[in-house]
């Protein structure tokens, strides 16, 4: 399973923000990445960096290689609606990036861990996809043989940020996507508009 797993500090300090989560390395510097550090002079990006930037940016905080990020593209520009804001909610539908809204894992990484060690279901079936695509009225959960897991009792012990488009219910480890987000609901800081940009060239 392709995945990406260079260091993510370094990443993190390319876009100047934590897009991987709490990062205590990237607190304490948090400037661009390069040997001379914060004194380098940088000159002005080009349209085209600027875009390819955001669509790098998008890839790796949602944790998707560069084929599927344009597959699911490919999907967006299809369907009706504003490509940009279909490409950023077919990424939020993922199943691993749904498990990681519900609060079961402190980064996306670790929620993509949680489903492909199957201690994921989808309507009562174990899924180990963590590209499912998770459909409004689908309920995502805890495997019952999962539910005393450590990392689990941990993160369901902590408060977790609430979301419109999501129902979680502590007591029973299981949610429901209730909607699909709209673009105002997405905290995500990425202008989708230029990864269309980029795309359509």
């Amino acid at each position: 399973m392709a995945r990406y797993t260079g260091p993510k500090t370094k990443i993190a300090r390319k876009f100047g923000e934590p897009i991987f989560g709490e990062d205590k390395s990237f607190e304490k510097r948090n400037y661009p990445p390069g040997q001379h550090g914060n004194a380098r002079r940088r000159g002005k990006k080009s349209e085209y960096a600027v875009q390819l930037m955001e669509k790098q940016k998008a890839k790796f905080t949602y944790g998707i290689l560069e084929r599927q990020f344009r597959n699911i593209f490919e999907k967006a520009s299809r369907s009706k609606g504003v490509t940009g804001e279909v490409l950023l909610q077919l990424c939020e539908s993922r199943l691993d990036n749904v498990v990681f809204r519900f609060g079961l894992s402190p980064s996306r990484s670790g929620a993509r861990q949680l489903v492909s060690h199957r201690h994921i279901t989808v309507n009562g079936s174990i899924v180990n996809i963590p590209s499912f695509q998770v459909k409004v009225g689908d309920v995502v959960g805890v495997r019952e043989k999962s539910k005393s897991l450590n990392i689990i009792v941990e993160a369901n012990g902590k408060d977790a940020a609430a979301y419109e488009w999501l129902s979680w219910n502590k007591e029973q480890l299981q949610g429901t996507f209730v909607s699909v987000p709209e673009r105002l609901q997405i905290p995500e800081n990425i202008k989708e508009q230029l990864i269309v940009e980029l795309y359509s060239k």
